[in-house]
């Protein structure tokens, strides 16, 4: 099972970002991506809807003999991972937005929380939220639409910054020193938030946390492929747009290829 690969699914191509994280921390594994782009974004869906559909992406990724699954969405890990781990038998990685990491280092006592409605108003987030940051002001901030430009491609519009600057404006005025991203699809926007952001506020995101994670799992099931391997097989599918994906993972050396899943 050791040479068995990685799945990750998420709602569409931001999964990309922790499956990036995963690979350049664990070069030698084989990996497995899906994409279902088709019912981007899960943030505005109910909880029933996202547990149908990561229960769906789950039994795809076993099929395809998956050792381990993360589930690259903020969204589907606060309203699904559980039912996900009560229902199979394989580890899985959940994301969870970085408060944590926030809440320990701010100065100023202020961070703010850029993610999903799907991920803000979720039990988990609630939970985490009061345990780790009750000492200090949280100014959460729902990203309505900026999941929907990011699939399509759109990051770099007139409409992407104008929505930024709305959703930040207001953590801006309040002081935070740091800004939380919340969801995966969030570290594309990066670059933008960096031009719109003072120059003290510290962007936290969860690639890397969920790659050094996902490497400590697989060590302790006896999964971690430990040889060397010059071009791990990494497969890509997506059920919209091929195209889209191949732009996103282009700037990934090893050869990998994209496929259409009509799921």
């Amino acid at each position: 099972m050791s040479k068995a690969p990685i799945g990750i699914f998420d709602s569409g191509v931001g999964g990309t970002s922790i499956l990036k994280e995963v690979h350049q921390l664990l070069p030698n594994e084989n990996i497995i991506f899906l994409a279902d782009s088709v019912n981007a974004p899960y943030g505005e869906k109910s909880k029933k809807e996202i547990i149908q559909l990561s229960d769906k992406n789950t039994k795809y990724l076993i099929q395809q003999q998956c050792k381990l699954i993360i589930v690259a969405c903020n969204t589907a890990t606060t309203n699904a991972i559980d039912f996900l781990r009560a229902s199979y038998q394989i580890p899985f990685i959940g994301i969870e937005p970085a408060i944590k990491p926030a809440a320990l280092q701010t100065q100023s006592k202020v961070v703010g929380v850029l993610a999903t409605r799907g991920t803000i108003t979720s039990e988990l987030f609630s939970k985490t939220s009061s345990l780790f940051a009750s000492n200090i002001k949280v100014i959460e901030q729902v990203g309505d639409g900026l999941v929907p430009l990011i699939e399509q491609n759109k990051i770099y519009t007139p409409e992407m910054s104008e929505l930024l600057l709305k959703y930040i404006t207001p953590m801006i005025l309040a002081n935070i020193d740091y800004l939380v991203l919340g969801c995966t699809h969030y570290p594309y926007l990066v670059p933008l938030l960096k031009e719109l952001l003072p120059d003290h506020v510290k962007i936290i995101d969860s690639g890397e946390a969920v790659a050094k994670q996902t490497k400590k799992i697989l060590q302790q099931e006896n999964l971690l492929n430990s040889e060397r391997v010059i071009h791990p097989e990494m497969q890509f599918y997506t059920n919209l747009n091929k195209a889209l994906l191949q732009q996103f993972v282009s700037d990934i050396i090893t050869p990998f290829k994209v496929s259409f899943l009509n799921f």
